[in-house]
């Protein structure tokens, strides 16, 4: 029974996350000024009473229960909700989200008191019954009827069932997977050793062919012989008769073996591709959204800015961000104490703010985001901001700036991270002791990275916490190299968020600058040249040819600072989720470095910094992008495909190749993007390459509205997902689509056959 418990509480954790985030978002939307959808708040917070009963948690309950008594008021219009009743109902929300929180230390919490003594105060017109637990067993006896269910839009169903499994399984799973990637890999081998079974089988043939090609000289031989009476006659014709069936039992064989061969082949192929999905699969299940660790701080913050009698407003932005687990939790602390922070130092009296015409409530803002091969946190408020003065004298009567120095402003707001520093002027619950921001530059320097404090525009201040996401698992673009004349090959990663985008140049398409190798592309509408620099160059290993192979170079264009960058490479091969550890402590320049992984083989391969490897490509000699000076000569037009998948690896994959056949390529995340996509720049499109299973809008949702729309019925839609069941293809087919590919068979030339055809 335990067990089924905490699969409904996993469950609920979900569930109740979602019905408080769609409340604030209407209590925002009130706030400025918008209409709000009250309606649906009401059944929110009815559903949430429900599924706290089902979960028996009468204390989320009890509050549920009295928030949906509140807004069936304000959907009735006999209440409004002004700033002293959202705050109620912002507390009551924090309250429930505390309960869920504590359920591992207090399985049976009880009720807030304060929370429901402030719904009852909001109340008081007209007492609402209590909600009883006994209404477990029958229907609830409330006075408003219960809204009639809404019929569910058809595909619209993304209901996920969430397990709670450890992290070490996790761990573990992943790495069996890995090794059995490295096992499997053994294959190939057999499959070199079947093929060279088959052709040593064919060589035999064929001498045994030029001794067939003489049995006719050796059945007349055998005949005159015995019209001699030779008895070799017919020792001959057994001769003849033994080659004739050698060359019977030889042909069985080579069939033999050739079916075994073609067997192979396709078992190969369906493992390598069944395990290259489970272990994409595998390193997924180890990146947790964001808010799986940062979800609760706005809870937190504003109980904090309650126990000091102030008004804040949290705001929490790119918590659906997908990180490492491990990395979330080495900042979990570090960044509770820049928010703390925020409320010690950057809150201001009502009437300081109201001078400075600013909201009532302090604004505090937490942002997660990546940038190029980094992970940025942001905690940014907008109140007093940094008093630069009082940070100098601190800073001058700690002996952290010697006499008579005057130091820069960024070198002053850098003196805040030294342990025991603090401007405040006396030690209370959440400032005084000079640890929070030391923690904070503590941690980062620990995930080598670097924290900074900069004031805000228009005021307030900005706390910035940039880690390398090498510290963690996270997409790589695998690369191969020849650095060196007469070497083979070397494989090295590029983090796949730092990639704008995978080049396939002909001669056409180089061009020089300064003497300088360079590439013509097209960013943001207009024609620039960007420097192309061989990997093997910006190595060490001096001035290197560009890697030519087909006809075409090879190149990656990287975001690297203001001015963009390609590389050249000799192969583009993969994009991986991979544990990303360290870079090596010895060998090459640790600027160029910013970790290592581990390939499938056990072999280790470096991943590079993008930063650095654009720095050392701007010394090379381009220093900046310049618009072509040239005209460009009407080209005609590069058909255009939309992919839309909503795994990272998936698009990447697709846009590689198709790119490399000249296509020109978007990407969209789910279906509901694709479609916004397509309404704004539908013209743009000439065709659309979907997933099937993407959340909000799937990929047959995604197809019957491109084929209800009118400016986009004519779009060709290719389905092309993992489900092979015939009654899906059928069911794709009937809603309009004009080709489906099951992945478990995926060949890029069936893909690239099936667009060319309808192109």
């Amino acid at each position: 029974m335990d067990d089924i418990r905490q699969l409904l509480l996993a469950a609920f954790d979900a569930e109740h996350r979602e019905h408080l985030a769609a409340i604030r978002a209407a209590l925002a939307e009130a706030e400025a000024g918008r209409p709000a959808d009250w309606n649906d708040v009401f059944r929110r917070a009815h559903s949430l009473k429900g599924a706290a009963r089902a979960v028996d948690l009468p204390a989320v309950e009890e509050v549920a229960h009295r928030l949906e008594a509140l807004f069936d008021r304000v959907v009735q219009g006999r209440a409004g909700l002004d700033r002293a009743t959202a705050g109620v109902v912002d507390l009551a929300l924090d309250r429930i989200e505390g309960l869920v929180a504590g359920l591992p230390e207090t399985p049976e919490p009880a009720a807030p008191a304060d929370a429901i003594a402030a719904l009852d105060a909001c109340l008081s017109e007209a007492p609402i019954p209590e909600a009883r637990p006994e209404a477990k067993r029958g229907p609830e006896p409330d006075a408003r009827p219960e809204p009639a269910p809404e019929p569910a839009p058809p595909q619209q169903d993304h209901t996920v069932a969430y397990l709670r499994i450890a992290s070490d399984q996790v761990e573990s799973l992943s790495k069996a997977v890995h090794d059995l990637t490295a096992v499997l890999q053994g294959q190939e081998a057999i499959g070199g050793a079947v093929a060279g079974l088959e052709s040593g089988a064919r060589g035999l043939r064929r001498s045994v062919d030029t001794v067939q090609g003489r049995t006719g000289e050796m059945v007349a031989l055998a005949r005159r012989l015995r019209e001699a009476g030779d008895p070799a006659g017919l020792a001959l014709d057994g001769f003849v008769d033994r080659v004739r069936r050698l060359d019977g039992d030889l042909r069985a064989v080579i069939r033999g073996i050739s079916g075994l061969a073609r067997v192979q082949s396709r078992s190969t192929g369906a493992v390598d591709t069944a395990l290259r999905r489970l272990r994409d699969d595998a390193d997924r299940l180890l990146l947790v959204p964001a808010e799986t660790v940062f979800g609760g701080y706005g809870r937190m913050v504003r109980e904090i800015a309650r126990e000091a009698g102030l008004a804040v407003e949290v705001r929490l932005h790119g918590l659906d961000l997908q990180v490492d687990r491990g990395l979330l939790q080495a900042l979990k602390d570090p960044v509770l104490h820049a928010l703390r922070n925020t409320i010690s130092h950057g809150a201001e009296t009502p009437e300081a703010r109201r001078a400075a015409a600013k909201p009532e409530a302090l604004s505090v803002t937490l942002s997660v985001a990546s940038k190029g091969s980094q992970l940025v946190v942001t905690i940014r408020d907008d109140g007093r901001g940094p008093d630069l003065a009082r940070i100098l004298e601190t800073g001058r009567r700690q002996g952290l700036v010697p006499a008579g120095a005057e130091p820069g402003r960024h070198e002053i707001l850098d003196l805040v991270f030294a342990p025991g520093f603090s401007t405040a002027a006396s030690v209370d619950r959440i400032a005084g002791r000079g640890m929070g921001l030391s923690v904070v530059a503590e941690a980062a320097r620990s995930l080598r990275g670097r924290a900074s404090l900069r004031p805000a525009e228009p005021y307030g201040a900005e706390v910035t916490i940039t880690v390398p996401l090498s510290a963690a698992r996270q997409p790589v673009l695998l690369v191969e190299a020849v650095l060196r004349p007469g070497e083979g090959p070397q494989t090295f990663g590029l983090p796949s968020g730092a990639v704008a985008q995978l080049l396939r140049l002909t001669e056409r398409d180089l061009t020089s600058v300064a003497g300088e190798p360079a590439v013509r592309i097209k960013q943001g509408g207009r024609d620039v040249v960007v420097p192309l620099v061989p990997l093997a160059s910006l190595l060490g290993s001096g001035v290197a040819p560009l890697p030519l192979r087909d006809g075409l170079v090879r190149a990656v264009l990287l975001r690297c600072g203001a001015y963009p960058c390609a590389v050249a490479v000799d192969r583009l091969l993969d994009v991986r989720v991979l544990l990303v550890g360290p870079a090596p402590p010895f060998g090459g320049d640790p600027q160029l470095m910013s970790g290592t992984v581990m390939l499938a083989d056990e072999t280790p391969a470096l991943v590079l910094d993008p930063e650095g490897l654009g720095a050392r490509a701007r010394i090379g000699g381009l220093v900046a992008a310049a618009p072509a000076s040239a005209p460009e000569r009407r080209a005609k037009r590069v058909p255009t495909v939309l992919v839309v998948d909503d795994s990272i690896t998936t698009r990447t994959l697709e846009k590689s190749i198709l790119e490399a056949h000249g296509y020109r390529v978007f990407v969209c995340v789910d279906g509901q993007d694709a479609l916004d996509r397509l309404r704004r720049d539908g013209a743009d499109v000439d065709l659309v390459v979907a997933d099937v299973e993407m959340p909000r809008l799937d990929g047959f949702g995604l197809l019957q509205a491109v084929k209800a729309d009118p400016g986009l019925t004519r779009l060709p839609v290719i389905l092309m997902t993992s489900r092979g069941d015939p009654a899906d293809i059928r069911r794709g087919l009937d809603l309009g689509a004009d080709a489906y590919i099951t992945k478990q068979k995926f060949d890029q030339r069936e893909l690239l056959d099936t667009i060319g055809q309808l192109l």
